[in-house]
């Protein structure tokens, strides 16, 4: 049994989704949520500035002793994920993946990946759709540029500009069955989202991810004894003007 918090960290604002769908299923917990907004967006940067970043991040979370870190982040969980595992082996990390699984799963035939470009092209995500797709079945992999950017502005101007640049050349949106939401930023924008393919289900990753850290906090017997709901810490790198 153990009190100590559990460590989040993203690029930003979107990891509080992740967060959001951990508290509900661990809500006596503790925890400390890191948004690295003076990095945002992770989805442009090359691999080893990525690197440094998760890096920097794991090692500013492990300050306030957590017991277990959550990378929210799509992009940095396909492509930094493994580097973080070796790096602190002594850390238990649960990462977040574009829920393509789930979707296949669901049996939709027309599927709509939406992440950004580092996800998008990251060889773990073509991995997920080899793995999971089944014969009738087809998932279109679209990268958002500048999306997770918009919505970390709060800007619901831009966010709805930046949605129709980027679903312009989405051909019959009205087909669409499940749309994935493959970047933890995007279920801030679901409303907005949903618009543009009104007969879709969108789904994201982060139940799993809660069902994930329940289970590892079991297995280690780390999970906080506590009756009562636990409390969170939000802190934030800033943008250099």
């Amino acid at each position: 049994m153990s009190d100590a918090p559990i460590g989040v960290f993203d690029s930003g604002i979107g990891g509080t989704t992740v967060l959001k769908s951990v508290q509900e299923l661990l809500p006596n917990e503790n925890y400390v949520f890191f948004g690295d907004s003076a990095n945002c967006p992770f989805g442009t940067k090359s691999p080893s500035e990525l690197r440094q970043i998760v890096k920097a991040a794991t090692e500013r979370l492990l300050e306030r002793k957590v017991k277990l870190i959550i990378v929210a982040c799509n992009t940095a969980t396909t492509q930094t994920i493994e580097y973080l595992r070796e790096t602190f082996p002594e850390v238990p990390f649960v990462g977040t993946e574009p829920a393509v699984k789930l979707a296949c799963d669901g049996g939709w035939t027309q599927i709509l990946l939406l992440s950004t470009e580092g996800t998008a092209h990251a060889p773990r995500t073509e991995e997920l759709i080899h793995e999971n797709v089944r014969p009738g079945q087809t998932i279109v992999n679209l990268p958002c540029l500048g999306l997770a950017e918009a919505i970390e502005t709060r800007d619901l101007t831009k966010i709805r500009e930046n949605l129709k640049e980027n679903f312009k050349n989405v051909q019959n949106p009205e087909e669409v069955e499940v749309v994935i939401l493959g970047c933890t930023h995007y279920p801030l924008a679901k409303a907005e989202i949903q618009k543009f393919f009104p007969k879709a289900k969108l789904v994201d990753g982060g139940e799993g991810v809660a069902r994930q850290v329940k289970r590892l906090l079991e297995e280690r017997g780390l999970l906080n004894p506590a009756k009562k709901r636990g409390e969170v810490e939000y802190f934030f790198s800033k943008r250099e003007e």
